[in-house]
């Protein structure tokens, strides 16, 4: 019912997150491929039973390019993850050309046998591209226990490869789709000219998978980013890393972290007319991490979106933290609770959880401090409730994002998380999902 006499109480207005395209151009329908010096496919190759759903994609550099990425610390990691480690020579950059990704299969707890198909993979691929097989990456995903079928990779790869194209982005990202509902895919490109690179325009391009197993930890379920911009390996890698931080891992679904998990980025330097490569503390490195940034969050708020059986995406803001640590165990704990994340799939602004959530998080606070919104509607001051309408409630709760946003009243640290409301279809999915 209505509370027509609550008191009027200003919303907290936490800042948001800066406007992270200012000074960029959104590349419409962009991806993985529209980076220049990059070609992409997604084919059927047998993987899958349905003919009609891809499940072999392929993202190929012209040349070999630096390559940076970050990897799942699940300790059960698959086969995959640790044949593209040792190709970026244990360090997690170096010089690579092309990565490969089969859908279906995880080849994770394969033993040997899984490794040695991880590497006869990369064999397969570099003979067919014409590049060392350490020049290729190699990323799995499904079902976990299950060896795979190598003569579909020996007929899929030369299909792949043929399909190449500069059109083929779309098409890689629906081929490392499992569970997820449509392709993760964004592109930004920013221009050279007051960056020290006139007449060169640079483009950022990526494509992720992952709708559930999600809580990244220093990856995403899958995801494959391109750049033309001139980037050395290591400082690829450094900018990646910090990325990386802000954005897939501040996405959890259901607080599991995957064994297959790995983030791949690619810079080919081919829109920078022989230009020398960024350098440290540049401004144009720093507009690159901002470009990066862009598509890396675009993608993430779009997984998180896409959760399994997910009606609503949840961003949760923290802020008044003592430091970053307690910001992110905060935000963290309050968007992993089922309790949480059913209340906002049953439209009840059940603000007691919330509460209840940051008191366990772990991090530092007096509730005597602690205030909450949930909408944009006050519903704690000062660690006591504010009378609130309840049909006004249920009006916002039509919104597609429910923002839930949480001021500490410690200190001077904040973070943003985003995750997505628990349905009766995330057991459906999960219940049933290797059968």
């Amino acid at each position: 019912m209505g509370n027509e006499g609550a008191l009027e109480i200003e919303p907290l207005g936490l800042a948001r997150q800066e406007d992270c395209l200012e000074g960029l151009t959104v590349v419409e329908g962009g991806g993985v491929s529209s980076a220049r010096g990059f070609r992409a496919a997604g084919v059927h190759a047998g993987f899958r039973a349905n003919p009609n759903r891809f499940d072999l994609a392929l993202v190929v550099a012209d040349e070999p390019s630096p390559c940076a990425a970050t990897f799942t610390q699940n300790v059960f990691c698959a086969a995959p993850i640790i044949v593209s480690r040792e190709h970026l020579d244990g360090v997690s950059h170096g010089l690579a050309r092309v990565l490969v990704v089969n859908s279906g299969t995880a080849n994770a707890a394969t033993g040997d046998r899984g490794l040695e198909d991880a590497r006869r993979t990369g064999a397969i691929v570099g003979a067919t591209v014409g590049c060392p097989e350490t020049e290729v990456m190699v990323a799995s995903t499904g079902v976990i226990g299950v060896h795979l079928n190598m003569e579909t990779f020996e007929t899929g790869v030369p299909l792949a490869y043929k399909a190449l194209s500069r059109e083929g982005g779309a098409d890689a990202a629906r081929a490392i789709m499992t569970t997820d509902t449509h392709p993760k895919e964004a592109a930004v490109s920013f221009s050279g000219e007051e960056i020290g690179y006139p007449g060169c325009t640079f483009t950022v391009g990526g494509m992720a998978k992952g709708s559930g197993m999600i809580m990244p930890n220093m990856a995403t379920m899958i995801a494959c980013i391109t750049t033309d911009a001139p980037v050395t390996s290591d400082i690829l890698h450094e900018t990646l890393s910090r990325v990386v931080s802000r954005t897939f891992n501040k996405v959890t679904v259901d607080s599991d972290t995957s064994t297959n998990d790995c983030c791949y980025l690619f810079a080919s330097g081919a829109a920078s007319n022989g230009a020398e490569p960024f350098a440290r503390g540049s401004r144009a490195l720093d507009v690159f991490e901002r470009a990066l940034y862009a598509v890396c969050r675009t993608i993430a708020r779009d997984m998180a979106a896409d959760g399994e059986g997910a009606t609503r995406l949840i961003t949760v803001r923290v802020s008044g933290a003592q430091d970053d640590r307690d910001a992110d165990l905060a935000a963290r704990t309050v968007a992993n609770s089922p309790l949480v994340k059913t209340a906002v799939f049953g439209h009840d602004a059940n603000w007691g959880r919330i509460a209840a959530a940051l008191g366990r998080s772990g991090a530092r606070f007096s509730q005597a401090d602690v205030s909450i919104d949930m909408m944009g509607m006050p519903v704690l001051r000062k660690g006591l409730p504010v009378p609130f309408d309840e049909e006004e409630a249920l009006r916002r709760f039509e919104r597609p994002e429910i923002d839930i946003e949480v001021d500490l009243g410690a200190g001077a640290s904040s973070t943003t998380l985003w995750t997505c409301d628990f349905s009766h279809e995330y057991i459906t999915i999960n219940g049933d999902y290797r059968t």
